[in-house]
Order: structure tokens, then sequence, then C-alpha cells
């Protein structure tokens, strides 16, 4: 039994353990309200996370282009491949 199980059952009063004051809590208000912002302060929120960002490179994003396109060319293959197979092998048990 690993540490996560271990304290998920003591919340949960099954580890035999003394239990938590669960009973006492009372429970929380509705979530706090946010403060309401403008279309132009969340813009401009939007573009400091942006500059944030790793963008990839111009270089890595024609490698990554050609394996995804790659990877579709020869699972399309498979897929044809197996389908074709079975459904001969489904006419020769059958016809």
């Amino acid at each position: 039994m690993n540490r996560e199980t271990k304290r998920m059952m003591a919340k949960q009063g099954a580890d035999g353990g003394p239990r938590k004051a669960d009973a006492r809590r009372q429970p929380s208000s509705s979530a706090p309200k946010r403060e309401k912002i403008g279309p132009k302060h969340y813009l401009a929120e939007v573009k400091g996370e942006l500059r944030k960002v790793a963008w990839p490179t111009k270089k890595e994003v024609v490698n990554s282009t050609i394996i995804v396109l790659i990877a579709i060319v020869i699972m399309t293959t498979l897929i044809f491949l197996f389908d074709y197979a079975s459904a001969k092998f489904v006419l020769f048990l059958f016809d």
C-alpha cells in the first residue's frame, strides 16, 4: 500500500486511526466572487501569457508534420490490410 492510498484511507477514517474532525467542518460557502474584467484587460493578459509560450521553430514544425503524415500513411495502410484480410477470411469461411 503506497503513501497516497494511506493518506486517502486516513481522510476517510478507514485505516482505524484517529479520525479527523470532518463532522465539525461546516460546508464552505459558495466560491468567492471574482472581479469582472473588461475585454481590453483580458486581451492584455492573453498577450502577456502568449509571450511566455515556447513557440517551435519552422524546422521543428516541418519535421513534426512530416512524422505525423508518415504515421498516418502507415496506420492507414495497416488498417486497410487488416480489413481486407479479415473480409477475405470471412468470405472464405461462409462462401
